[in-house]
């Protein structure tokens, strides 16, 4: 009875080791060939990406209008605002790249502005505050009127809704006792300063000179503010002082050049230094840790996923290699499908993800002239990824050699 029960499970086994193998070598194909496409991405002549990003526009239009900006205001405090305004951001830099889009961009712009008007868009916010709704709001808001104004299709009333608005935060700042005005009630990061400030320059340069002087006296009151430990602003100044981050670095990075070019390239230059690695860009300076939250997202091994987003915009700005590298890399991680008519990354799962992306790869000055080009680096970065991407392919290849000459072995023996 155990001989026969034995001999007829040899034939199960063998069948259930030879499915086994079967499955291995198609795991095997399968990562070879993510290997391989993902090597092309790295290392072949450079498509730029900015081509695709009227399609994850198309994409975004129609996502926000299936709810997805109420669903980011589930995930972090100014989500619905984000995605809104990075949609019409984007669309700007689209219009203000190629004029033959600049009347369809002013369409979709005047259409981010009205969700930005409504109760959904300022209910995070105090409107008590100076100038209304606070600097993060007002800043943002009015660099986006003001993109719509340089997109040449502006009427009347919305060049004057965009004085009226700057005059507001000009006035704000002049009756501050600080460079850093607030957020929201007692709470103030330098970051939405220089947003706002951007957009005073914004103006200057396409409806008349105004804030030129009022810009310059700024950036020397900031001067002496700079974090001692990096040479760069703060993170935040209220309730307490918390040295340069990430997150908000390649933010400020993406906006100072339209307000002094030349302060603007040696904080970038300060930048790079601290938190600019092979992989991508730390949230916290070099030598230094910390947790992630809800301005740097997750961290992985330091690297925060949305100051890596956002710093590719601002190398772009740069005219920086390192634009490339990043925009490389997003093409490799961010697993983008692209269709006849849309573009989305990772699956659609994360549309404002999508935002951030489609704003920082269509990424260019409004007001500063192009900044001189930066040299690059050696190509050394691509090869932490392409161990990444064929390791496990190598892997599953070496084990069924291995298997296979220990099967000839028992064969000959």
């Amino acid at each position: 009875m155990v001989i026969r029960s034995s001999a007829a499970g040899c034939p199960r086994s063998s069948r259930l080791i030879r499915v086994l193998r079967k499955l291995v070598i198609g795991v095997a194909v399968i990562a070879t060939l993510v290997a391989g496409v993902g090597t092309a991405r790295l290392v072949l002549p450079w498509t730029d990406p900015t081509h695709g990003v009227p399609k994850q526009l198309t994409y975004l239009r129609a996502e926000i209008e299936n709810g997805a900006d109420r669903n980011a205001q589930k995930q972090f405090p100014e989500g619905y605002f984000f995605l809104n305004v990075l949609y019409g951001l984007s669309w700007v830099q689209v219009g203000v790249s190629d004029p033959a889009r600049a009347a369809d961009a002013s369409i979709e712009v005047r259409w981010a502005l009205d969700r930005l008007d409504s109760a959904d868009a300022t209910a995070p916010f105090d409107r008590s505050l100076q100038p209304r709704y606070g600097i993060f709001y007002a800043g943002w808001t009015n660099w986006l009127r003001g993109g719509l104004v340089a997109l040449g299709q502006s009427d009347a009333a919305e060049r004057s809704r965009f004085t009226s608005d700057s005059v507001d935060i000009a006035s704000a700042f002049r009756t501050a006792e600080t460079p850093f005005l607030p957020a929201y009630p007692g709470q103030a990061w330098p970051v939405d300063s220089v947003v706002a400030i951007a957009s005073l320059r914004l103006y200057d340069a396409v409806l008349a000179p105004r804030f030129g002087q009022f810009a310059r006296n700024w950036v020397t009151t900031v001067k002496a503010k700079l974090d001692p430990a990096t040479g760069l602003l703060p993170h935040q100044v209220v309730p307490q002082v918390t040295g340069a981050r990430g997150s908000s670095q390649a933010m400020i990075q993406r906006f100072l050049v339209d307000i002094d070019p030349a302060f603007a390239r040696a904080q970038y230059q300060l930048f790079k230094d601290k938190f600019v690695t092979g992989l991508g860009i730390r949230e916290y300076p070099k030598g230094t840790a910390g947790q992630g939250d809800v301005d740097s997202g997750p961290l992985v091994l330091g690297l925060s996923l949305s100051a890596t987003v956002v710093g590719m915009g601002a190398a772009r700005i740069h005219h920086d290699p390192l634009a490339e590298r990043l925009s490389r890399t997003g093409e490799l991680a961010g697993l983008p499908f692209s269709g006849l008519k849309t573009k989305r990354y990772l699956f659609g799962a994360l549309p404002i993800g999508d935002a951030f992306l489609a704003w920082s790869t269509s990424a260019r000055p409004l007001v500063a002239t192009a900044q001189p080009a930066l040299k690059g680096s050696s190509g050394w970065w691509r090869l932490p990824w392409l161990v990444l991407l064929w390791l496990p392919a190598l892997l599953l290849w070496g084990a069924l050699r291995l298997r296979h000459r220990g099967r000839r072995r028992k064969r000959t023996h």
